[in-house]
C-alpha cells in the first residue's frame, strides 16, 4: 500500500505480562493483514495479483480471494457514490487503491475487537479505522489537516468508527475524474466519517473530485457524513457531521 500504519490499542487497566502477551498476538495479525494486503494490491510491486490482473496476465476468476471481495464492494462504491469513484475508469486498468487502504485498515482493526480492549485505533497515513474509546470513556478526538498549511488542524472530529480525507496538498493532482479520465480536484480536502472505512475511503476520494454537489451523495448514504473544505478554505458539511464540542465551525 505504500504508506505508514500506526496502531494505538487502549486497557481500561495497565497491562499485566500475560495481557501484553495478548496484546502482541493481537498486533502481529493486525500486521500480518496489513502485509497481506501490500502484498496483494499493491500496484508498486510487479508480482502482485492486482497489478498481473491490469496487465491482463490474470483472469478476474484467477486472482486471490481478497480481490474479488474488493472488487465487489468497490462496484457497490462506484454505485453509491454516482461513478465519480470508479475503480474500472483509472489509467493502466482496474485499481482499487482508492478503496483497499481503508479496506485493510478495518481489517487489521478487528484483531482487536474480540479482546478486553476498551478501544483501537489503526491509522493509514491518516485514514482511520477506530471501535470503542478511551479508558475515561471519552471518545476520539480525531484532527483534520488544514490543507492550506497541513501542520494547522482546519477541525476536529470526535470519532465514532472511520474517517477517511482524500486532498491533493500532499502528493499533489493524483486524483483522476472517472467521468473524462483526466486529473482533476474540486476542493482541496474531502473527509466521510461513518462505520467502514473501505467505504469512508472510497467516498472521499470521489467527494474530492465531485466537490461540493458530492455532499447531497454521501447525505444520501445511512451512517455516513462529510465535510469539504475548498481551496479559499471555505467549509461545506453534511448535516451530522462529528465537529468535536468546542470545535470550529467555518
Amino acid at each position: 500500500m505504500g504508506t505508514i500504519v500506526t496502531i494505538d490499542v487502549f486497557t481500561s487497566t495497565p497491562a499485566a505480562v500475560s495481557e501484553s502477551g495478548a496484546l502482541r498476538e493481537q498486533l502481529a495479525r493486525a500486521r500480518a493483514t496489513l502485509h497481506r494486503a501490500d502484498e496483494v494490491f499493491s500496484t508498486w510491486r510487479p508480482d502482485s495479483p492486482v497489478s498481473r490482473l491490469r496487465r491482463g496476465e490474470v483472469a478476474p476468476s484467477e486472482v486471490p480471494a481478497e480481490v474479488t471481495e474488493v472488487l465487489e464492494r468497490c462496484a457497490v462504491a462506484r454505485e453509491l457514490s454516482g461513478g465519480w469513484f470508479d475503480p474500472w475508469a483509472m489509467p493502466g486498468g482496474v485499481d482499487p487503491t482508492g478503496y483497499v487502504k481503508g479496506w485493510a485498515a478495518q481489517r487489521a482493526l478487528g484483531a482487536f475487537a474480540e479482546h478486553d480492549n476498551c478501544g483501537a485505533i489503526v491509522n493509514a497515513a491518516g485514514d482511520i479505522a477506530s471501535f470503542g474509546a478511551l479508558p475515561d470513556g471519552a471518545a476520539f478526538r480525531i484532527g483534520i489537516a488544514d490543507p492550506a498549511s497541513p501542520r494547522r488542524l482546519a477541525e476536529i472530529v470526535e470519532l465514532t468508527g472511520a474517517i477517511a480525507t482524500s486532498g491533493t496538498y500532499e502528493r499533489g493532482v493524483h486524483l483522476v475524474d472517472p467521468h473524462s479520465g483526466q486529473p482533476a480536484a474540486a476542493v482541496a480536502s474531502a473527509s466521510v466519517t461513518g462505520p467502514d472505512l473501505g467505504l469512508a475511503d472510497a467516498l472521499a476520494t470521489a467527494l474530492a473530485v465531485a466537490g461540493e454537489p458530492g455532499l447531497t451523495i454521501v447525505d444520501g448514504i445511512e451512517g455516513y457524513e462529510a465535510l469539504v473544505i475548498g481551496f479559499d478554505g471555505s467549509r461545506q458539511w453534511t448535516e451530522q457531521f462529528p465537529f468535536g464540542s468546542g470545535a470550529r465551525h467555518s
